[in-house]
């Protein structure tokens, strides 16, 4: 039998945790707008390329929260592949000792990957 109660509980967690990596996301991207428009760029189209980067992998956690939210299925593989790449980034800034960033990513991206890949999903009765 399927905790359904549970498995809300942690669809819940999941949504809340991808709507805070997205809004941290979101503030990388406005960090770098705010690099560009206070010094001297060298690399203008790379700046515009890791901001746009930004807002598109940050409405695509929205996305994937909104579904997590509202119980469709449709939002977990966005949310496995984003903390999968997450514990990559994490793992290369342990490798540069940027450990205040490293180990509160890893354990966010682990906690989304745990429970995102736990969760069932049910399937449909028009059987």
């Amino acid at each position: 039998m399927i905790d359904t109660l549970n498995i809300a509980k942690r669809r819940t967690i999941v949504a809340t945790l991808l709507r805070l990596e997205a809004a941290v996301v979101f503030a990388l991207g406005a960090f770098m707008i705010f690099k560009a428009l206070t010094s001297q760029s060298e690399a203008p189209l790379a700046t515009l390329g890791v901001v746009l980067f930004a807002l598109l992998a940050g409405s695509g956690l929205l996305l994937a929260a909104k579904a997590f939210a509202t119980g469709r299925n449709y939002g977990r593989a966005p949310a496995v592949l984003a903390n999968a790449i997450a514990l990559g980034v994490s793992y290369f800034q342990g490798q540069a000792h940027l450990w205040f960033s490293a180990i509160p990513l890893a354990i966010l991206a682990l906690t989304v990957l745990v429970l995102a890949i736990s969760i069932i999903p049910e399937r449909s009765q028009s059987n």
